[in-house]
């Protein structure tokens, strides 16, 4: 729908920050995609993403579907800039789930824990510059690691298909904040 967020072999193999918070997984989702703005650009989107924050970056063309007081920011909001580490963020899981920052190393990479009844998460945010003909790129790696998870099978179809389609619909949306004709 949004385009692939499907990690390469590379992205799959490489260890991230956080791998160690849940290191034996039952289950862990890799999504990745490319930018085109340096990660120094991109890292201030990272950092105000979530609820009652800047929200979830979707694009507008399913914006428009979403009453506008839940919409994501379109611009950087200097008052959500402020994140550190043992910082806790609303989550959409439900009324009382949060996500507490674990990892903090701007520009590069921002880890969030998480605990949902006995299931411990982590959720990493990994930018790596590259240079696209001549023109700043960020490559964005995103990991969710899971344990311990009670039905593994459903995991791994139903959640991997609405984790590739809320990725995918990130990636739409932050492509078009980032690009020239949007500033």
């Amino acid at each position: 729908m949004f385009g692939s967020v499907d990690p390469s072999p590379e992205d799959v193999a490489l260890a991230l920050p956080g791998d160690d918070l849940v290191p034996r997984a039952d289950v862990v989702m890799d999504r990745a995609f490319d930018l085109p703005a340096a990660p120094e650009v991109v890292w201030p989107w990272f950092v105000q993403l979530g609820k009652k924050r800047a929200g979830w970056y979707l694009p507008a063309s399913v914006e428009r579907f979403v009453p506008r007081s839940r919409r994501a920011l379109r611009t950087i909001d200097p008052s959500l800039q402020v994140l550190r580490v043992g910082s806790v963020i609303p989550d959409w899981g439900g009324r009382h789930e949060t996500f507490q920052v674990a990892i903090l190393e701007p520009p590069h990479a921002l880890v969030h824990t998480t605990q949902r009844g006995r299931t411990f998460g982590s959720w990493a945010i990994v930018l790596t510059p590259y240079d696209d003909a001549g023109t700043s790129a960020t490559h964005v790696h995103l990991r969710l690691r899971l344990s311990p998870v009670k039905r593994k099978r459903l995991a791994g179809s139903v959640g991997e298909l609405f984790d590739a389609s809320t990725i995918a619909g990130l990636a739409a949306g932050l492509r078009e904040r980032l690009s020239p004709s949007s500033a």
